[in-house]
């Protein structure tokens, strides 16, 4: 048996398949239900409906009241503990990274020398070094200008610009922490965040390049579209940070050491790990790294730097550098209780063992764990337009399994649920109809190009994924 299918044999103490464990799939099915039909149908803010959501699967599965609301609260506060934190430090860091300017001179500075051909190339990597602190749809309206721009002085089409740089912030957004989707994934299976970073950016450099640039290709030839009229004269929008704020523009290299930053705190740390296993080898340097590249200080060491790159030092004020922090928080107010609230479903669902009846079904269908990771997250995606809601619910479901994972294994089923969170967005995903508006497609177009790239950038990934876990 290959290594692949073995690492999914972690079967719970009780392996033997019992009605109760029938009861408890179709609840979870039932509540799952409830909650796609609620947001889709009903139109309920996804907060809510993963709350009703939690206390019907766990008065349905048998559990008492107070147990109910303990799981809930329990799952809320583990996961907020771990991601809502650092979601916020990112919505900073984005927020003085565009309102400084420095996202300006990435820009222009990679920009300026890509002509011809290299000019999808050029915007690739913008949208990655851009993306690194920021939400998809902040880098996606930051980049809009300039995808439009660059459309119309380059000549070419605009799926041959647009979608680059859409794969870029998409592939980020789905597989490389400290976003918020490959953070809750990490913290629901226990996965290592170092070695998760390490091998999210190995699937998400090679996903980029397929689905960005070289998909491109074909899509521009599919939807041969020129830049929108209306969004024809935005120049002026890329201008639009305050000029009381910023003074001067921070410069290129010290913007994206700032960018880069907790990335490479948290790589330095794993890569710790890997040289001194025993903490006792090198007793002070260990400590040192493992202090500085964890997660929650990585981020705030990287704000802290920020505050001094992208304010103090292009000649903002302390008042006006507070004001854009707490300007930040505001707009990922919703994100954060929706991931909440996600972390509370997960909870209802282990304490009600709903989990542990999914691994006895992996077991016993001899199924990959990565695999029943990715399509459970496909599914979810698929029915509740939520990458977000995809990836807490399939990440908790499958959490009793990565029990028995190395940290390897543990981080590709991170990075599995992931990628199953980006498959095909469509009409019930707010970001498909984001794309839409901003480029002025119509719905056809829309399936035909954004849609397409995210079910490609679904499967490339986890046949990346894949991949790697045949080789550890």
């Amino acid at each position: 048996m290959s290594r692949l299918m073995a690492f999914a044999q972690q079967p719970p103490p009780d392996t033997a398949w019992t009605g109760h464990d029938t009861r408890l799939i179709i609840v979870a099915v039932i509540g799952i239900g409830l909650i796609v039909t609620l947001i889709a149908v009903a139109r309920m803010h996804p907060f809510l409906a993963l709350v009703i959501g939690s206390i019907v699967v766990g008065l349905a599965a048998g559990v008492g009241s107070g147990d109910v609301i303990t799981n809930f609260e329990k799952g809320v506060g583990d996961t907020l503990k771990e991601v809502g934190l650092l979601i916020a430090l990112g919505a900073m860091l984005g927020k003085l990274l565009a309102d400084s300017g420095g996202a300006d001179q990435v820009i222009d500075k990679l920009l300026a020398r890509a002509h011809g051909a290299m000019v999808p190339w050029a915007m690739t990597l913008v949208a990655v070094i851009i993306g690194l602190p920021m939400f998809f749809e902040i880098g996606l309206v930051l980049l809009l200008p300039v995808i439009v721009l660059v459309t119309q002085r380059s000549g070419h089409r605009l799926m041959r610009i647009a979608i680059p740089a859409l794969a870029g912030l998409s592939v980020l957004h789905g597989l490389v922490p400290p976003h918020p989707g490959p953070l809750i994934a990490i913290a629901a299976v226990h996965a290592q965040l170092g070695t998760t970073l390490a091998l999210g950016l190995l699937v998400a450099i090679p996903t980029v390049i397929i689905c960005g640039p070289l998909l491109s290709y074909l899509l521009a030839r599919w939807v041969p579209v020129g830049a929108p009229a209306q969004a024809g004269g935005v120049e002026a929008e890329r201008q639009g940070h305050d000029p009381e704020y910023a003074r001067r523009k921070p410069t290129f290299a010290l913007t994206v050491l700032t960018i880069v930053s907790p990335v490479v705190l948290m790589l330095a740390r794993a890569l710790a790990d890997i040289i001194w296993p025993d903490p006792k080898t090198a007793p002070g340097v260990r400590s040192f790294l493992d202090f500085i590249g964890e997660p929650l200080i990585a981020m705030t060491i990287a704000v802290l730097i920020a505050m001094v790159v992208f304010g103090y030092s292009v000649g903002a004020r302390s008042s006006s550098i507070a004001n854009r922090i707490g300007q930040s928080v505001g707009p990922i107010a919703a994100v954060i209780l929706i991931v909440g609230a996600g972390g509370g479903f997960k909870q209802t669902l282990i304490g009600a063992g709903v989990g542990d009846s999914v691994a006895k079904f992996a077991n016993h269908v001899n199924i990959s764990v990565l695999l029943l990771g990715w399509l459970i997250a496909v599914a979810l995606r698929l029915a509740t337009g939520s990458a977000t809601v995809a990836t807490v619910t399939a990440a908790g479901i499958v959490a009793p399994l990565a029990g028995g994972l190395t940290p390897t294994h543990a981080a590709l089923l991170a990075l599995a649920i992931g990628a199953g969170s980006l498959f095909l967005s469509h009409v019930n995903d707010a970001g498909f109809w984001l794309v839409k508006e901003l480029f002025g497609l119509r719905v056809g177009q829309t399936f035909m190009t954004w849609s397409v790239m995210e079910t490609a950038i679904s499967v490339v990934g986890f046949a990346f994924v894949l991949l790697l876990s045949a080789f550890t």
